[in-house]
Parts: C-alpha cells; sequence; structure tokens
C-alpha cells in the first residue's frame, strides 16, 4: 500500500471496474453504483462483462465477472477505455483487467483472497501483491473478507453466508471514494432481502455502512472525489436502463399507438431473453409473452398472433436467427408485419454467448431462402434501442413487413440514462387494417406504400387464403404462373425499397466535407463518436454518418458518400457493412477497421487507425 496520503480531488469523469467471481456480486454492485451515480444527475455509460461459460470452476480467470461504469458531469458516450479504480476480488480478478487499469491509478484488492490455493487457481506464478509487480499503482490491499464478517458478527450468520456480503463493503468503500450515498443502495437492499430474507438484508446494510466506515478511516483512500462538469442532458426526468428493458418498452409503447396488443413468442436464449422476461411483468397492458420450446415454435406462434391481429414480436439472438429463417421467409410471403429482435453476440454456432459482436448483419438482410427482402433497422445505445423498437414496430405495422431489430449484448447489457417519454410526444402507428363492409376487397391489392390490407379473421366479407405458397397478386389463391411469380417477387421487394420514403436523412456529426469519413452502424456509436470528436478538437478533418436504418438505406447516402476524400468503416466483425456498401454504392472506394474480439471498440484505437488513414498517400 503506498504510504502517501490522497487527497482530495475534483474530477470531470472516472471508470470504474469492479471484477470477481461469478458469484461475487460484482454485476449487483456495479449496477448500484450506477444506479446512485444516475439519481445524481451524472451521466453514465456501463459494460457488464459476463463470463461465457455457464458456470467457468471457481476462481480461475475464465470465470471472472466484470462490472465497468464511466460516469461523470459531461457527456459521456462509452463504458471507457481504461479504468481509474480496479476493484478485483482475487487474483483471477487481478490478472484478467490490470491491462485495463491507467498507470498511477487505484487498485483495491481483497487481500484475504491472495492465498496460495487462490493463486493456483489463478495460474499465477507468485504474489502479485508482494514485490515490484504493481508498483505502477497505488494498491489498497484491504483484509475486505475478514473485516465483513468481522462487522457482521452477532448476527447469527454461519461463515460463508457472511462473506457473501463482501460485495457491499467493497461497494462502501467505493462509495466514500466519490461522494455517493448509501440511501439508493439500503432501500434497494430493504426491497429485495426485507420481507423473506430480512437477515440478509441486514447484513448487506450493516456490511455497506462497515465499508464505508473502514474507507474513510485509512489514509490510502482517496476522499471523497467529486465529480464536476456541466451536464450536456436535456432537461427531463431520467432514470437509468438497460438496453434490453429499453427494446421491451418501445415495443410496449407501440401496442398502444397502435391499438394492437403485444404478442412476443421466444425462446431464452443469451443475451436476448431479459426482452421477453420484462414484456411477461406487463400483462395490465394487454402484452401476452409465450416462452415456447425451441426457436421455431417461438416464430411460428407469432406470426399465427401477427394474422390474428397482433403486435408480433419474437426475440432470439444470431444462432436463433438461423433456425427462424424459413418461418420468417413464410412471413415475407404472406406479407404479415412481425418484429424480430436480435441481440446479437460473438459467433458462429454458440461462440461467445455473453460477448458482443456484429456478425449477424449479412444473415439479417440475405439469411432466408428464395427472394425475402425484410427491413433492418439497429440500435445504437441502451437508451435508443426504445426508439428504435418503437420505430420497428411502427415500419412493421405500416408497411405489412417483417423488420429485423438488430441490437447486440453491449447494448442489450448495458445501461445508460433515457429520458422517459410522454405518449405524445411519440408518433402515431397506423396499421392499414380494413373493415367489415369493405367493397370490392381483395387479399392483395395495394395502397400507396404497396402495402396490402390487413383483414383480422373472423371479420365478415373478409375471408380470404394464406400460407407459403406463392399467391396470385389481387385474389391471394394459390398461384404458379410464371409471371404472377416474377410480379409478387418484384412487388414485394419494392414494398420494402419504398419503406425509404418515410425514413429521416442520414445525418453526419461532425465536418459535413472532408477528408475522411467515419462509417459505423448499431452500437459502436459511442465510441466512433467520441473519437470523431477528440479529433475534431484536435483540428482534423473528419465526419462521422451512423447507420441506423440499413434496409432500406436513406436516400441521402450516396451524396454523403461523395463529400470526401477518404471513407472508413469501422465495424464489429470482418467487413459485412463495407460489403453491402459496396454492393450498393460501388462508385466509392471503402477503407475497413475491424475487430472481432467480443469486446467493444476502445476510442484510443479507433483514433490511432483514423490517423494512419488521414496520413497515408
Amino acid at each position: 500500500m503506498s504510504s502517501d496520503t490522497i487527497t482530495s480531488t475534483e474530477v470531470e469523469e472516472v471508470v470504474i471496474k469492479f471484477a470477481g467471481d461469478s458469484g461475487d456480486g460484482m454485476q449487483l454492485t456495479g449496477t448500484q453504483f450506477s444506479g446512485t451515480s444516475a439519481l445524481l444527475g451524472n451521466d453514465l455509460a456501463t459494460f457488464p462483462d459476463y463470463p461465457a461459460e455457464i458456470r467457468a470452476p471457481q476462481g480461475t480467470v475464465s470465470g471472472v465477472s466484470g462490472f465497468q461504469v464511466h460516469i461523470g458531469g459531461t457527456d459521456i458516450q462509452t463504458p471507457g477505455d481504461y479504468a481509474d479504480v480496479l476493484v478485483a476480488m482475487n487474483p483471477a480478478a487481478l490478472k484478467a483487467n490490470i491491462k485495463w487499469i491507467k498507470a498511477s491509478k487505484t487498485i483495491i484488492v481483497d487481500a484475504d483472497s491472495f492465498t496460495k490455493k487462490d493463486l493456483e487457481k489463478a495460474e499465477c506464478d507468485h504474489n502479485p501483491l508482494i514485490g515490484d509487480t504493481l508498483d505502477a499503482y497505488k494498491v489498497i490491499k484491504a483484509p475486505i473478507t475478514t473485516l465483513t464478517k468481522e462487522a457482521l458478527k452477532g448476527l447469527g450468520l454461519d461463515a460463508k453466508t457472511m462473506a457473501r456480503s463482501k460485495n457491499m463493503f467493497t461497494l462502501g468503500m467505493v462509495y466514500w471514494m466519490f461522494s455517493r450515498p448509501l440511501d439508493y443502495t439500503e432501500k434497494f437492499l430493504e426491497q429485495k432481502f426485507g420481507k423473506k430474507l430480512p437477515l440478509v438484508a441486514q447484513a448487506n446494510i450493516k456490511a455497506l455502512k462497515a465499508g464505508r466506515n473502514y474507507a474513510s478511516t485509512i489514509e490510502a483512500i482517496p476522499n471523497q472525489i467529486k465529480i464536476t462538469g456541466t451536464q450536456t442532458l436535456e432537461k427531463g426526468t431520467y432514470r437509468n436502463v438497460m438496453g434490453n428493458q429499453a427494446t421491451a418498452w418501445g415495443i410496449l409503447a407501440a401496442s398502444a399507438k397502435s391499438g394492437r396488443d403485444v404478442f412476443l413468442g421466444s425462446y431464452p436464449i443469451t443475451p436476448a431473453t431479459e426482452i421477453l422476461q420484462e414484456v411477461a411483468k406487463h400483462k395490465h397492458f394487454g402484452a401476452k409473452a409465450f416462452q415456447a420450446e425451441d426457436e421455431i415454435a417461438g416464430i411460428a406462434s407469432t406470426i399465427g398472433a401477427s394474422f390474428a391481429g397482433s403486435l408480433p414480436v419474437t426475440t432470439t439472438s444470431g444462432p436463433g436467427l438461423a433456425l427462424k429463417g424459413e418461418a420468417l421467409g413464410l412471413a415475407v410471403m404472406t406479407e404479415l408485419p412481425l418484429l424480430v429482435v436480435n441481440v446479437q453476440r460473438g459467433g458462429p454456432s454458440t461462440g461467445l454467448p455473453t460477448k458482443t459482436e456484429q456478425s449477424d448483419l449479412m444473415q439479417a438482410l440475405y439469411g432466408r431462402n428464395g427472394e425475402s427482402p425484410v427491413a433492418v433497422i439497429a440500435a445504437s445505445s441502451p437508451a435508443d434501442c426504445f426508439d428504435y423498437s418503437f420505430h420497428a414496430s411502427k415500419i412493421a405495422l405500416e408497411h405489412m413487413t417483417p423488420v429485423i431489430l438488430l441490437t447486440d449484448g453491449y447494448l442489450g447489457n448495458g445501461s445508460a440514462p433515457w429520458k422517459i417519454k410522454k405518449m405524445d410526444e411519440l408518433p402515431e402507428i397506423v396499421p392499414p387494417l380494413v373493415g367489415a363492409g369493405a367493397e370490392n376487397w381483395k387479399p392483395y391489392a395495394r395502397n400507396e406504400k404497396l402495402v396490402r390490407e390487413w383483414a383480422i379473421p373472423g371479420t365478415k366479407g373478409l375471408e380470404h387464403r394464406i400460407g407459403g405458397l406463392e399467391k396470385d397478386s389481387e385474389s391471394g389463391n394459390v398461384s404458379h404462373v410464371p409471371e404472377n411469380h416474377q410480379k409478387m417477387t418484384e412487388v414485394r421487394a419494392a414494398k420494402v425499397a419504398k419503406i425509404a420514403d418515410y425514413l429521416p436523412e442520414l445525418q453526419v456529426e461532425g465536418d459535413k466535407e472532408g477528408d475522411l469519413l467515419v462509417i459505423g452502424w448499431g452500437g459502436t456509436k459511442g465510441s466512433l463518436l467520441s473519437a470523431v470528436r477528440d479529433m475534431k478538437e484536435e483540428g482534423k478533418s473528419i465526419g462521422l454518418a451512423h447507420f441506423n436504418y440499413i434496409n432500406p438505406l436513406q436516400r441521402n447516402v450516396k451524396d454523403i458518400l461523395g463529400k470526401y476524400k477518404k471513407i472508413i468503416v469501422a465495424e464489429l466483425n470482418l467487413g459485412q457493412f463495407a460489403n453491402y456498401l459496396r454492393i450498393n454504392f460501388p462508385e466509392f472506394e471503402y477503407k475497413q477497421y475491424n475487430k472481432v474480439q467480443g469486446l467493444p471498440f476502445t476510442v484510443i484505437e479507433l483514433k490511432d487507425e483514423f490517423n494512419k488513414v488521414l496520413n497515408q498517400n
């Protein structure tokens, strides 16, 4: 431990990483710190980092669970590249995360967990707390487990149960460091455990206070670091929201605006399951949630609900989207509304279930047999998952087409402040319903959007055929006429392409023309925007075009591409969106920056790459 007294400090932003074994409660600890910071008016972004295995061996590097949070008094776009404070509950957590802590910054360790057995599990050849291994950092070696047990003496708990509260002891220490009140977490613990497990609530609250008191008595811990800066959030009422939660709320809002009850038929899959769980909580809004026995049953039930007049939704990740392909083609053929939410993860196959990636784009665009176009939209932050799930639902209902909404593990599990919206702030959703008594109605006659009308079963006079065989262009009867198949194939594609007429134009952040255009899509926006803003401040001629609408593309894309000397596409795959742009706009040259590590971009690596491109002749 450093002998120097660390004086109080004011900072505009700080990055904190909580890391420990998957049973150490690091996700809860990080979530509580984030929630408290949000209540204090801080902007923030989080990055939960779960083990890829369901139950990795305890104490091993593969079993480390982490939660990183970036808080500040200014505009926060990313969870941060490197931590200012690393909390490591065991040797494996320290070993896995030491490369993500800035030099000279603070590491808090539970010294009790650095036994010979713990070091062997983490495959450490020596104890890093002894010698000069950590001399580049301010290391606080606190006997956290011992102190937690000491604080909880007299409650009648066994040693193992007492040790489970060490995450709250640690949280109390970090709350002291950053001037965070305990009230929010105390209230949470009372609500979570107070009625059924009052002794657990009491133990955790006591450990929380003990951690704060301990931190206040030792000179090595920074005294009341304060977050300063000018807040950039719009005025309004905010809450901290996770991306999957926001996605579910956007769907529920679309249900209310359209007058169509939600039916969500899904099979649980990491990292999308929380959307199903969240929708299931809201039966009072008319929502129906059905946990199917497999992915195919999930989407098949949803298509049935669509035929019956519901707002139909199915949620999944990459492997599940592959299984849904044939049924998704059925929804294209029948021209029924359907929202498919794909929370992308690392692949192929089972791949990296808890890690993030953007590698399902080509699957979303083309992963079905035959000519079966669907609209494809991508959200770009945990908060705007609400907006894009709402707009994806609107497009599905108003254009009578399947829509795939792409989020990813980083967005779905991450959190950010979200401005709570009033229903009258949201646009209307008007499905093309046809009522009883319609004259000369034909199931596949089309309006100005090339959209067929939606006839709800059981409506007198609107009986019609529907199914997966090609149908006559007006009556919907099965048709094998070659010319009719050509016509129906072309009109289904034209209908999706026509959605572009109802989309806003693509906007550019930074220079509207110049030396370099950075292109991204989906969940990479925060990192890309931060890098572009930094480089703009350095005097570079650079702009960012970030895509949320992918099929169809917005009308002004070609015009924007022509205004820059160089174009680079950055994405978390091997170049899928870059290749998509080459198909649509082959006249431009696209450089690529690709990362496939199950991790989001860091701002530092993006700036290095963009500067290389700018400096190339």
